[in-house]
């Protein structure tokens, strides 16, 4: 059985102890199910509910699109993509009427 290597020190001595994994070089102990949870990307829309890949989202404020005339409007539906670990334009969606972009998730609420 193969462990993952120690997230402390990189060691590949990692052996099981009940629920947690155990590093015999450093010591560390760690949960790989709980460490897999905080590695989670989370972003949450205006309302404050999560958003994940796949989810559909509704435009809450007129946007302006930077470098163009056109506007995407109140009630505008998009599809996310992807959601990215970036300080803004967390969602790449796809918008209707629009085609594809990065939306900043404060912008958009879940349909």
């Amino acid at each position: 059985m193969s462990f993952p290597p120690c997230p402390s020190c990189q060691s590949e001595y990692v052996y099981q102890d009940q629920n947690n994994l155990v590093c015999s070089m450093c010591a560390f102990e760690w949960n790989p199910e709980e460490l897999a949870n905080e590695e989670a990307i989370n972003v949450k829309d205006a309302n404050g509910t999560l958003l994940s890949d796949g989810d559909k989202v509704t435009v809450i404020k007129d946007l302006k699109i930077k470098g163009s005339s056109q506007v995407i409007k109140i009630g505008t539906k998009a599809l996310v993509r992807r959601v990215l670990d970036k300080k803004d334009h967390e969602l790449d969606c796809k918008v209707d009427g629009v085609g594809e972009m990065m939306v900043t998730a404060k912008f958009v609420k879940k349909a």
